[in-house]
């Protein structure tokens, strides 16, 4: 039998960061929350994001100059779930999290590019009137996997 237990990984990153210190906090959160590793794509404060906190020391980290970039290095396998207010999002709340998968989140002016949305094999959104502080919903998210919820 194989055990898919340590067959499952999961990374979380920013496209187009806003703050460094949003950064920090979601680098953190990912190294207490199980990631295995961290991402930024675009330049808004990607040089920043490197000295926020430890944890690019604790995992790997990497940098997308473009989405184009990132989504050709996704890793075999791995599912894209970008975290956007959508009409085809589903809810987080009854949402299967994928064995092996990368969210991507969006800067709260921006969001995800039009691409990252096209992109994205899934869509999750929050029940929220209006849109989160990235670090905050980026750990949700990473909370919610964590919860002893199917995998698909």
């Amino acid at each position: 039998m194989v055990d898919n237990f340590h067959h499952e990984f999961f990374g979380i990153g920013i496209q187009n960061g806003k703050t460094p210190e949003n950064l920090g906090v979601l680098w953190r959160s990912a190294q207490n929350l199980g990631a295995s590793f961290i991402f930024t794509i675009g330049n808004r404060y990607a040089k920043q994001a490197c000295d926020t906190h430890n944890a690019v020391k604790a995992m790997p980290y990497f940098h997308y100059d473009t989405f184009d970039d990132f989504y050709l290095n996704l890793p075999k396998g791995a599912r894209l779930v970008g975290v956007e207010i959508d009409d085809n999002a589903q809810d987080l709340e009854t949402f299967h999290h994928p064995r092996r998968c990368v969210y991507l989140l969006g800067a709260e002016d921006h969001g995800l590019s039009k691409m990252a949305i096209e992109k994205s094999h899934l869509l999750i959104k929050f029940n929220s009137q209006y849109s989160l502080n990235v670090a905050v919903a980026g750990s949700i998210v990473m909370y919610d996997r964590g919860i002893a919820k199917p995998r698909t």
